[in-house]
């Protein structure tokens, strides 16, 4: 009998190669379910996996994720569809606002329909400007203050208080910058490294002197599959991130050395709010979890411009064909 295993806003990068990786395993069927509000289809391999299938639903809308839930009997729950991206999360206050109904539906469903787990995707921006570094699960203040950093915090403390009322286990992932394959350019390294290859005008908020570690893709699943399929971190919370520090004005010229590139790099006006100064992780649950190197930046990006499919999907025609 198959584990039936729902993942929502699984058009998006995390998600889809959350699927993707799933999918190698045949006792697993993987329901993806996405608006496409931010996510694409072409991001879903349901052609070359059968144990893939998608369903076009809106996660706030009760009607429509509750007929998902009628419809299958779900093992396993990820509920990481969400309003994403700095940018856009800023210009959208209140359709951020409203993903906290998503969580509330998909948590009753969950625990009406007897899901052993629920997962789900917070945020390192739960942590807000930070009072010290490394950020520590328990022990460093939550000190976020825009929109999209309230509902993750507010999406924990959902997680906490239906387990307390109902016991429905759950793992809450925070992750920091993430990076593949399949995300797009509304993030740093993807816009970064497509406007080097293209010998485009590379465009940092203020002054490049806010520092970040990024995560690639792979360590961040095989950390969440470690998780799920060795019943670890029941009714806790775990940093997913790496803890290699870099600026992003360094980011822009280790990403135009690697690609040969004559971007220039051009200094916009910073953000009115939401681009923290400093961010990394205490990861030491994930390194034990995944007791292997964590990728490094630099490997990371040699994979991306190696990913036929990234090159693809940003129209980097000349190395595609490489």
């Amino acid at each position: 009998m198959k584990t039936h295993i729902l993942i929502t806003g699984g058009a998006g990068n995390i998600g889809s190669s959350l699927a993707k990786k799933l999918a190698e395993n045949p006792d697993y069927k993987i329901i993806v379910v996405d608006n496409l509000s931010t996510g694409s289809r072409e991001k879903i391999p349901v052609s070359a996996h059968q144990n893939i299938h998608f369903i076009y639903a809106d996660c706030n809308n009760y009607h429509e994720i509750a007929k998902v839930f009628y419809q299958f009997k779900f093992d396993y729950v990820f509920h990481f569809a969400a309003v994403v991206g700095v940018k856009r999360t800023q210009e959208n206050p209140l359709k951020v606002l409203n993903d906290i109904k998503g969580i509330e539906y998909i948590l009753q469903l969950s625990q009406v329909s007897g899901v052993k787990k629920f997962f789900y995707s917070s945020s390192s921006e739960v942590y807000g400007e930070p009072v010290e570094i490394p950020q520590r699960e328990h022990s460093t203040p939550l000190n976020s203050r825009i929109p999209y950093a309230v509902v993750k915090n507010v999406g924990e403390c959902y997680c906490r208080s239906y387990y307390q009322e109902f016991g429905i286990n759950y793992t809450i992932f925070r992750f920091f910058n993430t990076y593949g394959p399949y995300q797009t350019t509304d993030f740093v390294i993807p816009k970064f490294l497509v406007a080097a290859l293209k010998n485009e005008p590379i465009t940092i908020y203020g002054d490049g002197s806010q520092s970040r570690t990024f995560t690639y893709i792979d360590d961040n699943v095989d950390t969440m599959i470690k998780i799920l399929e060795n019943n670890l971190m029941d009714n806790d919370v775990i940093n997913i991130g790496n803890d290699e520090m870099i600026s992003v004005l360094d980011l822009a010229k280790r990403i135009k050395s690697i690609t040969n590139s004559k971007s220039e790099i051009v200094f916009l006006p910073p953000l009115k709010e939401g681009d923290m100064t400093r961010r990394m992780p205490d990861n030491s649950k994930m390194r034990s979890i995944l007791n292997r190197p964590l990728i490094s930046l630099e490997e990371g990006i040699q994979r991306l411009l190696k990913n036929k499919e990234f090159l693809k999907l940003n129209n980097i025609h000349h190395l595609c064909a490489e």
